[in-house]
C-alpha cells in the first residue's frame, strides 16, 4: 500500500532531530536535524572533585552538513534534513561520520587543534606577506599552545546516484566501503571514490505500477564485509551475499513471518512494514521494528521471528484515527545494548520500551524534562486500554499525546548509557547503579 499524498503545506522546526548515533567508543555522539545541522557531543572524563560528571555529554562542535537544493529537472525541492549519520572507526587523531539527506551523502573530518605555528619568515604576526628586501635573517617557526579549536571539514560528496530518497547508510566492517539505500535501490561505494558507485540492490519492476513493495532499511553485516540485510514494507527480510553475485537481486535468505488469516485487516500491511533493521553485535541476530512489535530474527531460523515483542499492543484498537492523523506511518528505530541482551524503542508520549532478553522483563520509561534533572531516578510507567481498570499513575490509552514520539534512539557501544531524541529535545539516561535494565 502506497502511502496517501498529502497536500498541506505545513512548516516544519527545523531543530527537530532526525537521527542520533554514537561512535564507536562512545566518547562522542552526533545528532542531525531537519535543519541540515550536525550537533557533535562529547563526553566528559570523570575526575576526582566530581566524580559524577561522567557520563556527561557536552556540544564539542557544530556545523551545517546539507542545504536545500532544487532539482530543476525535476521540479522537485530536495530538503536539508539529515536522515542518517553513520561514524567510520576511528584510524588517528581525527572522526571522520557519513551524513546524508534524501540525495547526497558526505564525508566529514572532524579534528582538533591546539597549537598554532609562530614565526613565518615571510608573513608578518597578522599574516601579511613582508616585502622580500626586508628579510635579513632566517628563522625557525614553533609551535605554539592555543585554545583547543574543533575544525569540521568536507573530505568528500557523494552525490548524483540516487533517484529516491536515500533511507539508510551502512559502512562495511573492510572500513573501505559503505552502501546507501534508497526506496528501490542499493549502491555500494567506496570512501575514496566519488564519480561512481555500484548497484548491488534494483528492485524497480520495469512498469511501475507494477510496485508491490519498497526498501524500508539496510545494514552490513559487523563482521562478514561480504552479507548485508535489507528489510521491506511487506514485512521481510533479504539476507544477501556479495560473493554470490554482483547484483544480489536473489537473496541467500528470507526472513518471513506468515500472516494469521484471522487477524488480517485494512491495516495489516501498513502496519507490518519493518521500519527498521539493526544486527546485533554478535552478528548471530537481526532486531527489526514495525508498527506495533519488535522483533529478533536467528540468521540461522528464517520461517518466523525468534522473540516477537509488543511494544505498544493498546493502539490496535486506534488504528483507524492514527491512519487518518498520518501516525500509522511513522517509522520507529530500534537498537541493541551493548551485551544483545536488551533491546529499546520508542512509542508515543514521549515513552520509550526497553525489553530484557533473558528475565523476558520490560518496562516503559517517559523522556521528559521532570526526568532529565541530575541524577533523577526514571519511574516505570504504564498505559491502560480504554475501559480497563486504571492504577495510580497509570496512563489511559485514550490521552497519549501522539505529537510527542520517540522515533530516534541509541545505545552506548558497551556501557547502559542511552541517547533518546524526542522531536527537538535530547536525552541521555544513564544507568549509574547497575547493568540492570532498570
Amino acid at each position: 500500500m502506497v502511502r496517501k499524498g498529502l497536500l498541506k503545506n505545513r512548516k516544519i522546526n527545523p531543530d527537530i532531530i532526525s537521527t542520533v548515533e554514537f561512535n564507536h567508543n562512545g566518547e562522542l555522539l552526533a545528532t542531525g536535524d531537519k535543519g541540515g545541522r550536525v550537533v557533535i557531543f562529547q563526553r566528559e572524563p570523570e575526575t576526582k572533585t566530581e566524580p559524577f560528571s561522567q557520563g556527561e555529554y557536552n556540544v564539542y562542535s557544530t556545523f551545517q552538513s546539507h542545504e536545500p537544493e532544487f532539482d530543476y529537472l525535476k521540479s522537485l525541492e530536495i530538503e536539508e534534513k539529515i536522515n542518517k549519520i553513520r561514524w567510520l572507526p576511528q584510524q588517528n587523531a581525527a572522526h571522520f561520520l557519513l551524513s546524508t539527506n534524501d540525495k547526497t551523502i558526505k564525508l566529514w573530518k572532524v579534528s582538533e587543534r591546539d597549537k598554532r605555528p609562530e614565526g613565518y619568515n615571510l608573513k608578518d604576526e597578522e599574516g601579511r606577506i613582508k616585502d622580500i628586501s626586508t628579510v635579513t635573517s632566517l628563522q625557525v617557526p614553533v609551535l605554539k599552545p592555543m585554545d583547543l579549536m574543533v575544525e569540521v571539514s568536507p573530505r568528500r560528496v557523494f552525490a548524483n546516484a540516487h533517484t529516491y530518497h536515500v533511507n539508510s547508510i551502512s559502512v562495511n566492517s573492510d572500513y573501505e566501503t559503505y552502501m546507501s539505500a534508497d526506496d528501490l535501490r542499493i549502491n555500494l561505494w567506496h570512501l575514496d571514490i566519488t564519480d561512481r558507485s555500484f548497484n548491488i540492490v534494483d528492485i524497480k519492476p520495469a512498469n511501475m505500477e507494477d510496485l508491490t513493495e519498497v526498501i524500508t532499511a539496510a545494514e552490513f553485516h559487523p563482521h562478514h564485509c561480504n552479507l548485508f540485510v535489507y528489510s521491506s514494507s511487506k514485512g521481510t527480510l533479504r539476507l544477501c551475499d556479495m560473493r554470490e553475485a554482483a547484483l544480489c537481486d536473489k537473496h541467500s535468505k528470507l526472513f518471513e513471518e506468515p500472516e494469521d488469516p484471522s487477524a488480517h485487516s485494512f491495516f495489516s500491511e501498513i502496519i507490518s512494514s519493518v521500519s527498521d533493521v539493526k544486527f546485533s553485535h554478535s552478528g548471530r541476530y537481526l532486531l527489526t521494528r514495525d508498527y506495533l512489535t519488535a522483533k529478533v530474527w536467528d540468521l540461522n531460523m528464517e520461517r518466523k521471528p525468534l522473540e516477537t515483542y509488543q511494544v505498544h499492543d493498546y493502539l490496535r484498537s486506534k488504528l483507524c484515527s492514527l491512519y487518518e492523523n498520518d501516525c500509522i506511518f511513522d517509522k520507529f528505530e530500534c537498537a541493541w545494548n551493548g551485551s544483545d541482551s536488551v533491546i529499546m524503542t520508542g512509542a508515543y508520549n514521549n515513552f520509550f520500551r526497553m525489553f530484557d532478553r533473558n528475565t523476558k522483563r520490560d518496562v516503559t520509561l517517559e523522556a521528559s524534562r521532570e526526568s532529565s534533572k541530575p541524577r533523577a531516578v526514571l519511574k516505570p510507567r504504564r498505559v491502560c486500554s480504554a475501559g480497563g481498570k486504571r492504577r495510580k499513575d497509570d496512563i489511559s490509552v485514550d490521552s497519549l499525546d501522539f505529537t510527542k514520539k520517540i522515533l530516534h534512539t541509541a545505545w552506548h557501544p558497551t556501557e547502559n548509557i542511552i541517547a533518546i531524541a524526542a522531536t527537538n529535545n535530547l536525552y541521555i539516561f544513564q544507568d549509574k547503579l547497575n547493568s540492570e535494565m532498570h
